[in-house]
């Protein structure tokens, strides 16, 4: 088979990098969940509270995350992006190994800051390279398959860190004598961050670079300047992107307006609860993305037009973060639901529920993008009802089954029945935001997305859980009664996409039928 026939839609070029994609994905999600299977030795040993995991797993995570998955977006617009994506991994590898050798909050939490810069890279160019790779009908089912690895991840990251924080703390259980004196959470960090470093190299090797706009013949020349395009992004993060624009005395009061409001908003939360890092990475994360917006709309008009004044792909914003807060909250603390409701152990935890999530999501994944494909040629809507009936319905009915079961069976069969729900959002969500803009876009749509789901429920998601648990207890609540009832409130985000779904739905049609003409009546030379 010639060269050319490897790199066609669909064809060998494409499968080989969907394979490593998934791989990819599985150790984006492994350094990311296994935080959560160490929670209580991480606890232990630092000294630190519920809201403190909740601020590791997510917001220390999320906002780095987020905030520089948008400039990491516009290179992978513009330059090759599986470089992009191999030293991307390469990096949050080394960060996640390094997470091992930390001896405060403070260190572990740069760390995370280090692991969410890194993986910022993956996702976005992942996006883009499989949308020029496969065609627009298939294409919810290939990043489906593709968004499997981060459940397979969370799965995975259950059951490794469990089997060596069990193993490690049952061999060594005089500390002193443990190589390094490290503890079983350390080694656990360096036992899956390093493999990491080495598939780096694979996917350099391996991953070809599709022409950009293949799979719909609007073929996109590549940047002559991705770095220069990329630092104006960065720049974008700022009130400097104002300077020489239009009106720009009125862009810098309103910028003080917004700033002025978060700061505000931040005080207030920081007042009510002592967690200073916590209000700061998000407030800092909160303005630089609402600087990026208001930039953008001097930068690139057209790209801003198709994001933000699509009324279906705003709904779709609103309403895609609330399923991740969930399920984000879920993932954190879930171990330590289990610990200490149902008394099991970490390597019970990570074998069982590890296993269950992993299965349970790839069924949902690959099965919600697969659905949301078939329904899309029947219904305009198709993609938005399978997100409403799994990641609305079937979660909230699986959440209440799992944390509300008194037999630990049937609470980890609910838990399973949940994951199947909660992951079938994730294909038909991103192919609803990528078919909403243009191909030279799509890799910084897919990372406003992300920062969606990142800024919201990973940054807020996990932490909101750990507050309220950490009030409960305080007022007496056992451990896991204290975490079974903020399990139970936080469900009540889910009213907003039952809502905004639909509204997303009515104008759908029109925004994406519409997309070219739009971009045309802006000066986009298509």
């Amino acid at each position: 088979m010639s060269e050319k026939e490897d790199s066609v839609v669909g064809g060998r070029h494409a499968k080989i990098a969907l394979g490593l994609l998934v791989v990819v994905y599985i150790f984006n999600f492994v350094d990311r969940q296994i935080i959560s299977i160490l929670a209580e030795d991480i606890k232990a040993d630092l000294g630190i509270s519920n809201s403190d995991i909740g601020f590791l797993f997510g917001t220390a995570f999320g906002v780095f995350y987020s905030v520089v998955g948008i400039p990491m977006g516009k290179l992978a617009d513009s330059w090759n992006r599986k470089n992009l994506i191999s030293a991307g991994l390469a990096f949050w590898s080394l960060m996640t190994f390094l997470s091992g050798t930390a001896k405060s909050f403070l260190s572990l939490s740069i760390y995370r800051f280090g692991v969410g810069i890194g993986e910022s890279t993956a996702t976005p160019s992942a996006y883009s390279l499989l949308s020029d790779y496969f065609s627009p009908r298939v294409r919810a089912t290939v990043l489906s398959i593709y968004s499997s690895g981060l459940y397979l991840g969370a799965g995975i990251g259950l059951f490794l860190g469990g089997w060596i924080l069990d193993t490690w703390n049952s061999s060594y259980p005089d500390i002193s004598q443990a190589p390094f004196g490290l503890k079983g959470w350390q080694a656990a960090f360096m036992g899956v961050g390093l493999p990491g470093v080495f598939l780096s190299i694979v996917t350099y090797f391996f991953i070809k670079e599709p022409i950009r706009g293949l799979s719909e013949d609007i073929v996109t020349e590549p940047s002559k300047h991705p770095f220069k395009d990329t630092f104006k992004e960065f720049i974008g993060l700022t009130p400097l992107s104002f300077i020489g624009s239009e009106n720009v005395t009125k862009a810098l009061i309103t910028n003080f307006v917004i700033a002025s409001t978060i700061f505000i908003l931040c005080f207030s939360l920081y007042t009510i609860t002592g967690d200073f890092l916590q209000w700061v990475a998000w407030g800092i994360g909160a303005y630089l993305v609402c600087t990026w917006i208001q930039s953008l709309n001097h930068r690139d008009i057209v790209a801003f037009t198709l994001m933000f004044k699509s009324k279906a792909i705003v709904y779709s914003f609103i309403s895609f973060p609330c399923i991740p807060f969930v399920g984000y909250a879920y993932s954190a603390f879930t171990p330590s639901f289990y610990i200490n409701y149902h008394g099991m152990t970490a390597l019970e935890i990570g074998t069982l529920v590890g296993l269950l999530t992993a299965i349970g999501s790839f069924i949902g994944v690959i099965g919600g993008g697969f659905i949301g494909d078939k329904l899309r040629d029947k219904y305009v809507g198709g993609r938005l009802y399978v997100i409403f009936v799994g990641g609305v319905l079937i979660t909230a009915i699986g959440c209440l089954g799992m944390i509300y079961s008194e037999s630990r069976n049937i609470s980890i069969a609910f838990n399973f029945f949940y994951h199947i729900g909660s992951a079938v959002y994730v294909g038909c969500a991103a192919t609803t935001v990528t078919n909403l803009v243009l191909p030279r876009m799509r890799a910084m749509a897919g990372a406003f997305f992300i920062l969606t789901l990142s800024m919201i429920g990973l940054a807020l998601g996990p932490y909101a859980l750990g507050r309220i648990s950490d009030l409960f207890e305080s007022q007496g609540y056992a451990a896991g009664e204290a975490m079974q009832t903020s399990m139970g409130l936080i469900l009540f985000i889910l009213i907003i996409p039952s809502i905004t779904l639909f509204l997303a739905v009515k104008h759908l049609k029109a925004d994406e039928e519409s997309v070219l003409e739009r971009a045309r009546a802006l000066g986009e030379n298509i």
